[in-house]
């Protein structure tokens, strides 16, 4: 539910079109996908640039090892 976030959405969010928590929740999206959605939405907006894209860089490397685990688990089947 995003009735504790209603009230607290930085400029950054509340000048795109659709705020990245909306996306997320519409698409139904996994942890890791919606992080990686929320610091590409932000990362030329707030103060932290760099490490923004490295957390977008860290959730994909999390996403590709469990894509790469549940494709090991299928081949030994």
């Amino acid at each position: 539910s995003v009735w504790c976030l209603r009230n607290m959405k930085p400029a950054y969010y509340t000048a795109m079109k659709i705020t990245p928590i909306q996306y997320i929740l519409a698409n139904d999206m996994d942890f890791c996908s919606g992080n990686i959605i929320k610091y590409a939405s932000r990362w030329s907006k707030k103060g932290t640039p760099v490490e923004d894209l490295r957390k977008i860089i860290e959730y994909a490397n999390i996403l590709l090892e469990e894509y790469n685990d549940i494709l090991r688990e299928k081949s030994t089947k």
